[in-house]
């Protein structure tokens, strides 16, 4: 017979989402009771507000005191359908957004708030009261893919595959072809030069200039198709990660930034092709060495791959197939916690969040680490990590 007592699975807070602000200095977690604010590095908790209710969604206003949240979970705080601007000052809402259809996302700037549902990207100016601005179809976005800048707005287009970029004060709108399959996450570097974006496939990471829509990279993360859960470019947009359901962190090397010819300085509608990078800097990070310049071979042998690759946790999460205990976020993946979501510190220090009831945080360097690689050979190593929502 068994004689073990029953674990209470309803003990102790659930994470049901997570995501940086701009410049990842603090994250928030939108909680089964309401949501809570932690410092990224070290990670300490700042804000927790109980509601006895659930955010589905929290995203920061940068370091301000304003948030905007979506009712999620079992028992919802607000409709899904709505986005409610808090101001934690004030510990009371500021703004509503009502929607027809439940919000999976929403990014903000002092200046324009960008709303993701399953089919349309909605675009409001952010004002007393919000002005829409614009509303944009989209291919079936069940993940609420968008991401904003401070002149730029990205999230998929009307074609599985593609991405729209869309000029904030002038409204141009530019379509780039990414990838043949429906997109799996895109993300911009924060001086706005760089859109990266990955498929549903999860092979390979394709890097576009805003500028002029050129691919300027197109890096190999592996040959077995993965889900990819984040993707994030360094704050010198000279470096990229990413993170799959591989539990593997993978960080690349970006082309250094070159100035567009004047026939390329305007954005244009359809992509233009440019010369991949020759002679060391193009071998640099191919795996396979000399096959990489014998022609017809097949293509993942002259890919670029990452220069170092860690392990993080995924913790103990039902996988794709199994059942949650509890109600994930709208704008994730079904039957899955949201896991491995990257923010840039700085140039060299990584950090790797996840929800669920296992919330981690895991910190990571990249560089040169004395004493364990050759001299001159960077890696990526985890120096920190915990239990964000332990006591």
């Amino acid at each position: 017979m068994n004689t073990r007592p029953v674990i209470d699975e309803s003990a102790g807070p659930i994470a049901l989402s997570a995501s940086f602000n701009n410049d990842a200095s603090c994250f928030a977690v939108g909680l089964d009771s309401g949501f809570c604010v932690f410092n990224t590095d070290p990670c300490e908790l700042k804000v927790s507000r109980d509601f006895n209710a659930g955010i589905g969604s929290a995203e920061m206003l940068q370091r301000y005191n304003y948030l905007a949240l979506v009712g999620g979970g079992k028992n919802p705080k607000w409709a899904q359908t709505n986005v409610i601007i808090w101001d934690d000052a004030k510990q009371k809402a500021a703004l509503s957004l009502p929607l027809m259809t439940a919000v999976l996302r929403v990014r903000m700037t002092k200046s324009r708030i960008v709303v993701a549902l399953q089919n349309s990207t909605h675009l409001y100016k952010f004002s007393q009261p919000p002005e829409k601005t614009a509303v944009f179809e989209t291919a079936d976005n069940p993940l609420g893919l968008c991401c904003l800048g401070t002149s730029l707005v990205a999230f998929p287009g009307r074609s599985p595959g593609k991405a729209q970029l869309v000029e904030l004060e002038s409204g141009n709108v530019s379509i780039i072809p990414a990838h043949a399959s429906s997109l799996r996450s895109i993300e911009l570097s924060r001086d706005g030069r760089y859109l990266a974006t990955a498929s549903e496939t999860g092979t390979l990471i394709r890097v576009f200039s805003t500028l002029n829509c050129t691919k300027i990279a197109e890096l190999r993360r592996g040959v077995d198709p993965a889900f990819i859960f984040s993707i994030a470019i360094s704050p010198d947009s000279t470096m990229l990660a990413v993170t799959s359901d591989k539990s593997t962190l993978h960080v690349f090397d970006l082309p250094p930034q070159q100035t567009a010819p004047a026939d390329l300085g305007r954005r244009s509608q359809s992509p233009h092709h440019t010369t991949t990078p020759t002679g060391e800097e193009a071998t640099s990070n191919q795996k396979w060495g000399f096959l990489s310049k014998i022609p017809l071979l097949p293509r993942v042998f002259s890919d670029i791959y990452s220069f170092a690759s860690a392990h993080f946790e995924m913790g103990d999460e039902p996988t794709p197939g199994s059942s949650l205990s509890y109600l994930p976020a709208l704008g994730s993946l079904p039957n899955r916690a949201q896991k491995g979501i990257l923010g840039w510190i700085d140039n060299s220090t990584l950090v790797c969040i996840g929800t669920g009831r296992d919330g981690r945080w895991e910190r990571f360097r990249i560089g040169e680490r004395p004493g364990i690689v050759d001299e001159g050979q960077r890696s990526v190593w985890r120096d920190g990590w915990k239990r964000y929502l332990g006591s």
